[in-house]
Protein backbone atom coordinates (compact mmCIF):
# COMPACT_ATOMS: atom_id res chain seq x y z
CA UNK A 1 0.00 0.00 0.00
CA UNK A 2 2.77 2.39 0.81
CA UNK A 3 4.26 1.86 -2.68
CA UNK A 4 1.06 2.90 -4.41
CA UNK A 5 0.69 5.86 -2.02
CA UNK A 6 4.22 7.01 -2.89
CA UNK A 7 3.50 6.61 -6.62
CA UNK A 8 0.38 8.73 -6.20
CA UNK A 9 2.31 11.43 -4.37
CA UNK A 10 5.04 11.42 -7.03
CA UNK A 11 2.41 11.66 -9.75
CA UNK A 12 0.82 14.63 -7.96
CA UNK A 13 4.22 16.31 -7.64
CA UNK A 14 4.97 15.76 -11.34
CA UNK A 15 1.55 17.09 -12.39
CA UNK A 16 2.04 20.13 -10.15
CA UNK A 17 5.48 20.81 -11.62
CA UNK A 18 4.16 20.44 -15.18
CA UNK A 19 1.46 22.99 -14.39
CA UNK A 20 4.01 25.41 -12.92
CA UNK A 21 6.26 25.00 -15.96
CA UNK A 22 3.31 25.70 -18.25
CA UNK A 23 2.36 28.82 -16.26
CA UNK A 24 5.95 30.10 -16.28
CA UNK A 25 6.34 29.46 -20.01
CA UNK A 26 3.10 31.29 -20.72
CA UNK A 27 4.19 34.22 -18.55
CA UNK A 28 7.57 34.28 -20.33
CA UNK A 29 5.87 34.40 -23.75
CA UNK A 30 3.67 37.28 -22.58
CA UNK A 31 6.64 39.21 -21.22
CA UNK A 32 8.61 38.69 -24.44
CA UNK A 33 5.67 40.03 -26.46
CA UNK A 34 5.48 43.07 -24.19
CA UNK A 35 9.25 43.58 -24.49
CA UNK A 36 9.02 43.44 -28.30
CA UNK A 37 6.19 45.99 -28.27
CA UNK A 38 8.18 48.26 -25.96
CA UNK A 39 11.27 47.95 -28.17
CA UNK A 40 9.18 48.96 -31.19
CA UNK A 41 7.73 51.93 -29.30
CA UNK A 42 11.22 52.96 -28.16
CA UNK A 43 12.52 52.77 -31.73
CA UNK A 44 9.63 54.94 -32.93
CA UNK A 45 10.21 57.53 -30.21
CA UNK A 46 13.93 57.57 -30.99
CA UNK A 47 13.09 58.27 -34.66
CA UNK A 48 10.82 61.13 -33.63
CA UNK A 49 13.50 62.59 -31.36
CA UNK A 50 16.12 62.32 -34.10
CA UNK A 51 13.75 63.91 -36.62
CA UNK A 52 12.81 66.70 -34.21
CA UNK A 53 16.49 67.46 -33.57
CA UNK A 54 17.16 67.53 -37.31
CA UNK A 55 14.22 69.84 -37.94
CA UNK A 56 15.37 72.00 -35.03
CA UNK A 57 18.77 72.36 -36.72
CA UNK A 58 17.04 73.30 -39.98
CA UNK A 59 15.00 76.00 -38.29
CA UNK A 60 18.00 77.24 -36.31
CA UNK A 61 20.01 77.46 -39.54
CA UNK A 62 17.16 79.35 -41.22
CA UNK A 63 17.03 81.79 -38.30
CA UNK A 64 20.78 82.34 -38.51
CA UNK A 65 20.50 82.91 -42.26
CA UNK A 66 17.70 85.41 -41.78
CA UNK A 67 19.62 87.36 -39.14
CA UNK A 68 22.79 87.35 -41.22
CA UNK A 69 21.09 87.90 -44.58
CA UNK A 70 22.90 91.18 -45.17
CA UNK A 71 26.26 89.40 -44.82
CA UNK A 72 25.50 86.40 -47.06
CA UNK A 73 27.07 86.46 -50.49
CA UNK A 74 24.73 85.54 -53.33
CA UNK A 75 25.69 83.47 -56.37
CA UNK A 76 26.04 84.84 -59.91
CA UNK A 77 22.28 84.98 -60.48
CA UNK A 78 21.68 86.80 -57.22
CA UNK A 79 19.95 83.84 -55.57
CA UNK A 80 20.78 82.71 -52.07
CA UNK A 81 22.45 79.32 -51.77
CA UNK A 82 20.26 76.55 -50.33
CA UNK A 83 21.57 75.68 -46.87
CA UNK A 84 18.87 73.30 -45.66
CA UNK A 85 18.97 70.67 -48.43
CA UNK A 86 21.35 68.33 -46.62
CA UNK A 87 19.46 68.50 -43.34
CA UNK A 88 16.11 67.90 -45.07
CA UNK A 89 17.61 64.90 -46.87
CA UNK A 90 18.92 63.66 -43.52
CA UNK A 91 15.48 63.87 -41.93
CA UNK A 92 13.92 62.04 -44.89
CA UNK A 93 16.59 59.33 -44.56
CA UNK A 94 15.86 59.03 -40.86
CA UNK A 95 12.19 58.44 -41.56
CA UNK A 96 12.62 56.22 -44.62
CA UNK A 97 15.99 54.61 -44.03
CA UNK A 98 15.27 52.81 -40.81
CA UNK A 99 11.79 51.74 -41.79
CA UNK A 100 12.55 50.87 -45.38
CA UNK A 101 11.62 47.18 -45.12
CA UNK A 102 9.02 47.26 -42.33
CA UNK A 103 5.94 45.31 -43.35
CA UNK A 104 7.64 43.57 -46.28
CA UNK A 105 8.38 39.89 -46.60
CA UNK A 106 12.03 38.82 -46.41
CA UNK A 107 12.17 37.79 -50.11
CA UNK A 108 10.58 41.06 -51.27
CA UNK A 109 12.98 43.15 -49.20
CA UNK A 110 15.99 41.08 -50.33
CA UNK A 111 14.88 41.49 -53.94
CA UNK A 112 15.02 45.28 -53.46
CA UNK A 113 18.45 45.05 -51.82
CA UNK A 114 19.94 42.88 -54.56
CA UNK A 115 18.40 45.05 -57.28
CA UNK A 116 19.97 48.17 -55.75
CA UNK A 117 23.32 46.46 -55.11
CA UNK A 118 23.42 44.95 -58.62
CA UNK A 119 25.45 42.01 -57.31
CA UNK A 120 24.98 38.77 -55.44
CA UNK A 121 25.25 38.92 -51.67
CA UNK A 122 25.82 36.55 -48.76
CA UNK A 123 22.89 35.88 -46.43
CA UNK A 124 24.79 37.46 -43.51
CA UNK A 125 25.16 40.77 -45.35
CA UNK A 126 21.53 40.60 -46.50
CA UNK A 127 20.43 39.98 -42.92
CA UNK A 128 22.41 43.02 -41.71
CA UNK A 129 20.81 45.24 -44.34
CA UNK A 130 17.34 43.96 -43.49
CA UNK A 131 17.84 44.72 -39.80
CA UNK A 132 19.27 48.17 -40.64
CA UNK A 133 16.16 48.75 -42.76
CA UNK A 134 13.91 48.09 -39.79
CA UNK A 135 12.93 44.48 -40.40
CA UNK A 136 12.59 42.23 -37.37
CA UNK A 137 13.74 38.71 -38.19
CA UNK A 138 12.45 36.18 -35.72
CA UNK A 139 14.29 32.99 -34.98
CA UNK A 140 17.42 31.93 -33.19
CA UNK A 141 19.50 32.06 -36.38
CA UNK A 142 18.35 35.01 -38.52
CA UNK A 143 20.97 34.39 -41.23
CA UNK A 144 19.72 30.83 -41.67
CA UNK A 145 16.12 32.08 -41.73
CA UNK A 146 16.97 34.53 -44.52
CA UNK A 147 18.85 31.88 -46.52
CA UNK A 148 16.02 29.38 -46.15
CA UNK A 149 13.36 31.83 -47.31
CA UNK A 150 15.47 32.74 -50.36
CA UNK A 151 16.06 29.08 -51.28
CA UNK A 152 12.27 28.65 -51.41
CA UNK A 153 11.68 31.69 -53.64
CA UNK A 154 12.05 31.23 -57.41
CA UNK A 155 13.29 34.79 -57.91
CA UNK A 156 16.65 33.90 -56.35
CA UNK A 157 19.46 31.58 -57.28
CA UNK A 158 22.13 30.28 -54.94
CA UNK A 159 25.48 31.18 -56.54
CA UNK A 160 27.76 30.14 -53.66
CA UNK A 161 27.24 28.86 -50.11
CA UNK A 162 24.56 31.13 -48.57
CA UNK A 163 25.12 33.62 -51.41
CA UNK A 164 22.19 34.63 -53.58
CA UNK A 165 21.50 36.54 -56.79
CA UNK A 166 18.36 37.62 -58.62
CA UNK A 167 17.32 35.37 -61.51
CA UNK A 168 16.62 37.14 -64.78
CA UNK A 169 13.02 37.15 -65.94
CA UNK A 170 13.88 36.77 -69.65
CA UNK A 171 13.47 33.01 -69.50
CA UNK A 172 16.90 31.74 -68.49
CA UNK A 173 17.91 31.13 -64.91
CA UNK A 174 21.05 33.23 -65.10
CA UNK A 175 21.93 35.46 -62.17
CA UNK A 176 21.61 39.19 -62.73
CA UNK A 177 25.14 39.60 -61.43
CA UNK A 178 27.96 37.37 -60.32
CA UNK A 179 29.48 37.02 -56.87
CA UNK A 180 32.08 39.63 -56.09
Amino acid sequence: MEGSKEKGELKDIIVGLEQRISVYESKLRDLRKKREQLNEEIATIEKYIELAKTLYRVEADKAKLASLSSQIITDETGALPSQDTDVTDQSREILLGRSKYVGMSVPDAVHMILKEARRSMHAKELCQRLVEGGMHIRGKTPVTSVATSLKRDRRFRKVAPNTFAIIRHEGENQPLTHAV
